[in-house]
């Protein structure tokens, strides 16, 4: 069983890649791999934005992120690229702020490290 620490890199728009981002997920579960943490980072940080509301006939990004936090994975965001691209970290679940020493650390403890750009 390996650890894989993920980090994201594209905005809500790229509505294909969460998807490929949640299948990836259940299939490193469902192949006995542990996700050591997801981390929000530069236009990633968007998904954890307040602000975006998605028609009914949309994916739900929200809720795509609370299955997969129900699956008990950390998911983290950037407060330095929150910040710097304008989203609030005050009411941010199921996302917790942190930063990216605090991600550089589980990821080198981790065996693989996956972008998701």
């Amino acid at each position: 069983m390996s650890q894989i620490a993920i980090s994201v890199h594209f905005g809500v728009a790229a509505q294909s890649k969460l998807t490929l981002l949640e299948r990836y997920v259940d299939a490193a579960i469902k192949s006995d791999h542990q996700i050591a943490c997801i981390f929000l980072y530069q236009d990633g940080v968007y998904h954890a934005s307040q602000n975006i509301i998605h028609a009914s006939d949309e994916l739900q990004v929200n809720a795509i992120w609370q299955r997969i936090k129900d699956k008990g994975i950390p998911l983290l965001l950037c407060v330095t690229a929150a910040e710097k691209r304008g989203v609030s970290i005050e009411d941010v679940s199921p996302f917790t702020v942190a930063g990216l020493a605090e991600f550089a650390m589980i990821s080198s403890k981790s065996d693989k490290w996956m972008q998701f750009k």
